[in-house]
C-alpha cells in the first residue's frame, strides 16, 4: 500500500456536476432510501459472535471525521445487537467517555492508569449507560501527558497491548474491543495501532478527505513491520455523505476505487441528530434510535459482524 496514490477529485461547481454525471456505478442513494422503508429500530436482531475477538483501533490523524462519533455509535449498535462491547478511549479530550455516559473526571479508573499498569482492564471499564453490553475505559485529563511519560517506559508502544492480554479479555467474555484514537500519529495513536487488530478508517465525504491519508496508510504499514505484523485496514467507512452533492458521490467513489471491498457499502450521512447526540452525553442511537443515523450506524455495525462471521466459516 506504500506510495498510494488517489486519482484527482474535482471540485465543487460545474467541474464536480461534469465529473459527477460520466460516472456510472455504485451509489448509497437506493440503499439508503430502501432500508428507510424497510428498517425498524424496535426489530433489532442479534449479530453473529465472532470466532476470535476482534480488537479494532479507529484511526485518522485528520481531525472532524467522524473518528469518536463512529467508534461509540458502532460500539453501541454492536452491543444493543446482542455482543459484549469494550470502547478504550485513548483521546485525552475524553469525548467517547462522555457520548458513552461514562464518568472521566480527574481521580477515576482510567485508561491512563491501565497504560502505566497500575491497573488492569477488569478496574478501568465502567457500563455504559447505553447498553448493559458495552462497557468503556475512560479518559480522563491525566492522559493529555501521557506521552511524555511513556517515552521513558519499557516497551513504550506496547503498553495497551499488554493490558489487553487475550487471557485478560478472555475473562471478560468481550466480543469486540474498539479504541478510539486522538486526531494524531504521536505514541498514544501507536499504542493503539500495536495492540489492534485491525484498523477501521473513518473518511469524510468532503473535499480534502484523502488529504493525509497516504501518511496514516504509511504509519500503519511501519507498525506492520516492526512492531504487529498482524494489523490489517479491515474496515474503511464513509461519513458526513450528503446525497444532494456531486462532490460526496465522488469520494465515496474513490474512495471504493482504492479500498475495494474494505469500504463498508453502509454510508453515514450528515445528520444534525449524528451531531446533537454527543450534546447530551448519548449517542445518535439512544437520542433518536429512529433517525437516518442511527439506522446507518446499525447498519454499518450488522455489516462489520457479518464480515466477521463470513471470514469465520470461509
Amino acid at each position: 500500500m506504500g506510495g498510494m496514490r488517489f486519482p484527482a477529485v474535482a471540485g465543487d461547481g460545474a467541474q464536480a456536476e461534469e465529473a459527477g454525471s460520466e460516472r456510472i456505478g455504485w451509489t448509497p442513494l437506493p440503499e439508503e432510501a430502501k432500508r428507510s422503508t424497510t428498517t425498524s429500530p424496535a426489530g433489532v436482531a442479534r449479530l453473529p459472535r465472532p470466532d476470535q475477538r476482534r480488537i479494532m483501533t479507529v484511526a485518522n490523524q485528520k481531525g472532524g471525521v467522524g473518528k469518536t462519533t463512529s467508534t461509540v455509535n458502532l460500539a453501541t449498535a454492536l452491543a444493543v445487537q446482542g455482543l459484549r462491547v469494550l470502547v478504550i478511549d485513548l483521546d485525552p479530550q475524553g469525548n467517547a467517555s462522555t457520548a458513552l455516559g461514562v464518568d472521566h473526571q480527574s481521580g477515576v479508573p482510567s485508561v491512563y492508569q491501565l497504560l502505566l499498569g497500575e491497573i488492569g482492564v477488569a478496574e478501568a471499564a465502567a457500563t455504559s449507560t447505553q447498553s448493559e453490553n458495552l462497557s468503556c475505559v475512560p479518559a480522563t485529563v491525566d492522559l493529555a501527558g501521557a506521552e511524555v511519560e511513556l517515552v521513558s517506559m519499557v516497551a513504550r508502544e506496547a503498553r495497551l497491548r499488554e493490558a489487553l492480554r487475550p487471557a485478560v479479555l478472555d475473562e471478560l467474555d468481550y466480543d469486540y474491543v474498539f479504541i478510539d484514537c486522538p486526531p494524531s500519529l504521536g505514541l498514544l495513536t501507536v499504542n493503539a495501532l500495536v495492540g489492534a487488530h485491525e484498523v477501521v478508517i473513518p473518511i469524510q465525504c468532503e473535499y480534502y478527505a484523502l488529504e493525509g491519508l497516504s501518511q496514516l496508510i504509511n504509519n500503519i504499514e511501519l507498525v506492520q513491520s516492526y512492531l504487529n505484523p498482524g494489523l490489517n485496514v479491515s474496515t474503511v467507512l464513509l461519513t458526513m455523505y450528503d446525497g444532494r452533492t456531486k462532490l460526496a458521490e465522488q469520494v465515496a467513489q474513490e474512495v471504493r476505487g482504492y479500498f475495494g471491498e474494505r469500504a463498508l457499502r453502509t454510508v453515514i450521512p450528515r445528520s444534525v441528530k449524528i451531531s446533537e447526540a454527543p450534546g447530551f452525553g448519548q449517542t445518535v442511537l439512544s437520542y433518536d434510535p429512529g433517525s437516518r443515523g442511527s439506522m446507518s450506524y446499525l447498519d454499518a455495525a450488522r455489516e462489520i459482524a457479518e464480515r466477521g462471521a463470513e471470514r469465520k466459516t470461509s
